[in-house]
């Protein structure tokens, strides 16, 4: 099942690349991918990307929409 999520917008609006914000967020730049492909990660996960692409926890419905 495909999540819905801005992982990749979000990403590419700042000009980052993947291994960059895989850095950023202390995950696998793999795991950037999957998550941008749409399939599922763990709450730990999304709080690392979306702190990582600069967003605060509550505004956490405008990088993944789950």
């Amino acid at each position: 099942m495909k999540n819905k999520n801005n992982v990749k917008k979000l990403r590419e609006r700042k000009m980052i690349s993947k291994a960059e914000l895989a850095r950023l967020a202390g995950v696998s730049p793999v795991t950037i991918d999957r998550i941008e492909s749409g399939m599922p990660c763990r709450m730990e996960t999304k709080r690392k990307i979306i702190l990582a692409l600069g967003y605060s926890l509550a505004e956490k419905d405008k990088v993944f929409q789950d």
